[in-house]
């Protein structure tokens, strides 16, 4: 779900009010004599199911808040939101709610840093245990390929952009992107995604399928990448490398 689809609506409704608030303040001489009075115009959302559209926004926002790992007190959410629609003031005083952040922001600091160490023993044990594993090579870089399938064709460079179809997961075998289900093959310059596929892509020979397993700090590192991949995440791809675009 896209939280700026919320955001391109209400930008969309905010245009609309203002150009209807523009035609309405000119004056009559602007217009024609014989013009008959201008309907009303109708309501834009008069057709919009608003039951499943606040559906979609609460489980967008929820799905957020359960990522980054906290509970709201949701009568107070409602409260707050109820008020800010309605153009009411705060019933609560401005510096109770700045501490308030300020706490929160800590916290969620925290639990920030415990995922990062959590992600990262486990990766470390994962990468451990899958060196050791029959066929599987590792890199100076501590990047760990298996070939799957040979290739007979020539080997794709840094600057070259490739076309593939391929599968990511994570260690606990979530699925997190794969360009099978979407029917339809990645195109991209090596030198524009993460670092290793930037190496692992140049051991290939056109043709071939290899399975790489990558280190946090070869993917997305301490960042991640919401909402599926989080800090330190060790992330394994099977690739499958059918052409060398020119």
């Amino acid at each position: 779900m896209n939280p700026r689809i919320l955001t391109i609506a209400l930008a969309a409704s905010a245009l609309a009010m203002n150009t209807h608030a523009q035609d309405a303040a000119k004056p009559a001489a602007e217009k024609p004599a014989t013009a008959a009075p201008a309907a009303p115009a109708a309501d834009p959302f008069a057709a919009v199911p608003m039951d499943k559209v606040s559906y979609f926004i609460g489980r967008n926002i929820g799905g957020n808040m359960k990522q980054q790992g906290f509970r709201p007190d949701m009568k107070k959410l409602a409260e707050g939101m109820n008020e800010a629609l309605d153009g009411k003031p705060s019933t609560i005083d401005e510096k109770e709610l700045e501490a308030a952040m300020q706490s929160f922001q800590t916290a969620m600091m925290a639990v920030a840093m415990q995922k990062r160490a959590e992600a990262g023993k486990a990766s470390e044990q994962y990468l451990a245990d899958n060196a050791k594993k029959e066929g599987v090579k590792t890199t100076a870089s501590g990047l760990q390929y298996e070939v799957l399938k040979k290739g007979d064709g020539p080997n794709p460079k840094a600057e070259s952009t490739v076309r593939v179809h391929y599968k990511g997961t994570l260690i606990n075998g979530e699925e997190f992107d794969c360009s099978y289900s979407r029917i339809e093959p990645a195109e991209f310059p090596l030198n524009g995604v993460i670092p290793g596929w930037t190496e692992g892509v140049q051991l290939m020979n056109k043709g071939a399928k290899y399975k790489f397993t990558i280190p946090g700090k070869l993917a997305y590192g301490e960042r991640g990448s919401a909402p599926k991949i989080g800090p330190n995440e060790t992330l394994i791809f099977e690739v499958e490398l059918l052409e060398i675009v020119k």
